[in-house]
């Protein structure tokens, strides 16, 4: 789960801003109830941005998007001022399921029949490169965030879905040249995971993490290169100026040669021309209580999602917890009662856990396209990434890699994703989230009968 932040008001942990143009479902996500929060690493509360101020870069939010773009222009000698409307980490990128999945939402034969085998072998390549960078600033700077790469399973939903998973891993191995992708019998599923599955796709390249932390050390890595991060300082107007941009918080103003927007779904209002992109989404998560033998239920340690349009997902904790999310929700409100929304979903999946303690139970925004491609590139001295459509653990840092090296006067792998920018939903701003309900209804029914 991609997850936007809840904006924080200053001394408040539960309570969000009301400004009028967020949407309505933003509040009732329960992160204080989250596992992740309850078991985050020691992190400063850092003063809210209270000055005016100069630097080369202001990055606009504080998830991995802007963490590891204000890391690596940091890292480059550049001036950089983050700011973040609520918490650092605390969005989709402190929220989300923790799955590490290489690759981009869209499969790699979409890939080809869209792009081509050359741009399609060149977007999938780059793509790639976020599983390495993950595993590489989590050794480089000793982040602690329960790191497993023991693969990925893509688990079949019905029998029809192993032949178009058999063509994906053939296009994997011979067109996109990734070895590292096999088709799955059901007679290999108990192996890996005890549910009833008719196979899969699994991807030994896959893994999981603990987001939050992850995340949290990202924010300490930077500010270590040099890069000033403030909280609770929600970009309210970015204006161009003869030398850059000024953008503007509640309380002060950062005056930078290039802004980078890394806020995902909470953007609304600040760079009107990347909104109609994307669209935010809601997800709930939940987390048992301590199983008492949680091998048995996934013994591979795998991540797992399925087959589904709207995904079910999960893997175990470090302390032996499932991590599950999943369900269909197709309004904005938030349920009353997330674990118990969330409950059948799990205990359909796992009907020897019916009746388990739910310890924690959260929600959060993932932000997707129509194309389920990354939405990045510049309009002058704008530069944004966002869009990741449910991948966000991994493309995320890249896309802030991808951001600052731009930034530095080295825009060729952005323009990479520049150049497939997803289409705008139809409908404007009012009808986009009716359509999108009445899309998500549809295939929740093709789940249920095809």
């Amino acid at each position: 789960m991609n997850a936007a932040n809840e904006v924080l008001v200053a001394g408040s942990q539960d309570e969000i801003t009301r400004r009028a143009t967020r949407p309505v479902f933003n509040g009732g996500l329960g992160f204080s109830d989250s596992y992740y929060l309850a078991t985050a690493s020691p992190a400063p509360e850092r003063a809210a941005l209270r000055d005016d101020l100069d630097a080369d870069l202001v990055v606009v939010g504080g998830g991995c998007t802007g963490l590891s773009a204000a890391l690596h222009a940091a890292e480059a000698g550049l001036s950089v001022v983050l700011l973040e409307g609520g918490r650092i980490g605390w969005g989709a990128s402190g929220r989300n399921g923790g799955q590490m999945i290489p690759g981009l939402r869209k499969g790699a034969r979409g890939l080809v029949g869209a792009l081509g085998v050359d741009r399609a072998r060149a977007l999938f390549d780059l793509a790639l490169e976020a599983r390495t960078l993950v595993s590489d600033l989590i050794e480089a700077h000793a982040i602690a965030c329960d790191l497993k790469a023991t693969g990925h399973l893509l688990a079949a939903v019905k029998p029809s879905d192993l032949a178009w998973m058999e063509t994906e891993v053939r296009c994997l191995a011979e067109v996109m040249r990734y070895p590292h992708a096999r088709l799955v019998s059901a007679a290999e599923v108990p192996a890996i995971v005890a549910a009833d599955y008719p196979g899969g796709l699994f991807d030994s390249m896959g893994g999981h993490l603990h987001p939050l932390n992850y995340s949290l050390g990202l924010a300490r890595a930077a500010e270590r290169a040099g890069a000033r991060l403030f909280e609770r300082s929600e970009a309210r107007h970015l204006a161009r100026a003869d030398r850059g941009v000024v953008v503007t918080t509640g309380e002060g103003r950062v005056r930078a040669k290039r802004a980078l927007l890394a806020g995902d779904a909470f953007l609304s209002g600040v760079f009107p021309p990347i909104e109609t992109v994307i669209m935010p989404v809601a997800n709930y998560v939940v987390a048992t209580e301590p199983l008492p033998d949680p091998a048995a239920l996934i013994p591979s340690d795998a991540a797992i999602s399925d087959a589904r349009f709207v995904v079910n997902y999960y893997r175990l904790s470090a302390d032996g917890r499932l991590i599950f999310g999943g369900g269909e929700r197709y309004t904005p409100d938030p349920p009353a009662d997330i674990a118990g929304f969330v409950r059948p979903h799990l205990e359909k999946t796992f009907p020897q856990l019916r009746g388990v303690g739910i310890d924690h139970a959260w929600g959060g925004l993932v932000s997707i396209t129509t194309s389920r491609l990354p939405h990045m590139g510049e309009d002058g001295p704008v530069l944004f990434a966002h869009g990741y459509s449910g991948l966000g653990v991994l493309l995320s840092t890249l896309g802030g890699k991808l951001l600052a090296e731009a930034a530095l006067g080295r825009p060729e792998r952005l323009a990479l994703f520049a150049a497939v920018a997803p289409p705008s939903f139809p409908g404007g701003k009012g009808l986009r989230p009716a359509l999108h309900t009445l899309g998500m209804l549809w295939y929740a029914l093709r789940d249920r009968l095809w």
